[in-house]
């Protein structure tokens, strides 16, 4: 079974591909294998954090934090596996699926940072305006905000999908040891194990609710969520003013 988990996927095949291109494998697998889905995740399931006592503690920013730091190291690693490969003196350029999807999962990288840079203010009583008001695009549910919701899940969930892919592609073709997509399958399978189980127990709440509680009497209250199997509660009325942040 050892002799197996070290031997290359093509056996009559050597693996060896050089330091530039096997750090580049390291940083993209980091990235798109371990720190983007965790960072959907966490997300999707856990935007009302372990803990908290919702709905009297609202707006946690531990999901938020730790969403941001998964998604912007995965983009930081996204760079510097790009440079390792871009000056990999025994760089392959033929045409190819993990070339191809590569490059389409950084286009959709990028798409993501600059939604996010894009996504609107927040508003709501914990992000007063001047004049002391709760407008925001969040808050209001504005069409901005609309549209940023509608693409930025839509293009992360497919962003996953896609970075998945173009690692087991970019491990097939350079014939890397068997243990290394054995584990990385070992490993998302638990991931979806987890999904699976959190879903079940109703652990996907919509953002606009997590955050600002489910008072019927919001802005945001009656819209239309964009992601499949998202829990609202039931409406119960409540003071916005008189609700602190968790």
């Amino acid at each position: 079974m050892l002799e197996w988990l070290l031997a290359p996927v093509d056996p009559t095949a050597a693996h060896d591909i050089g330091v530039h291109l096997s750090w580049h494998a390291r940083f993209m697998t980091l990235a798109w294998g371990v720190l983007v889905p965790v960072g959907v995740l966490v997300a999707r399931y856990f935007k009302i954090w372990p803990g908290q006592d919702w709905p009297r503690e609202l707006d946690s920013q531990s999901w938020w934090n730790t969403h941001k730091l998964c998604q912007y190291s995965a983009f930081v690693c996204l760079l510097v596996g790009m440079g390792f490969l871009l000056n990999a003196p025994e760089i392959v350029t033929k045409a190819g699926p993990h070339k191809q999807l590569g490059w389409a999962v950084i286009g959709l990288a990028v798409l993501q940072v600059a939604g996010g840079l894009l996504r609107g203010t927040k508003g709501g009583p914990t992000d007063l305006r001047a004049d002391g008001s709760m407008h925001g695009d969040h808050f209001d549910m504005s069409r901005r905000r609309l549209i940023f919701e509608s693409v930025h899940k839509s293009l992360g969930y497919l962003a996953v999908v896609l970075g998945m892919v173009t690692i087991l592609f970019g491990l097939w073709q350079a014939n890397a040891p068997n243990w290394m997509p054995l584990a990385l399958i070992l490993w998302w399978s638990g991931l979806i194990f987890i999904a699976i189980t959190l879903q079940r127990r109703g652990m996907a709440i919509d953002t606009y609710q997590a955050i600002w509680g489910p008072d019927p009497s919001l802005p945001g209250a009656k819209t239309k969520t964009f992601a499949p199997g998202v829990t609202r509660h039931r409406d119960t009325p409540s003071s916005v003013g008189s609700q602190r942040p968790g």
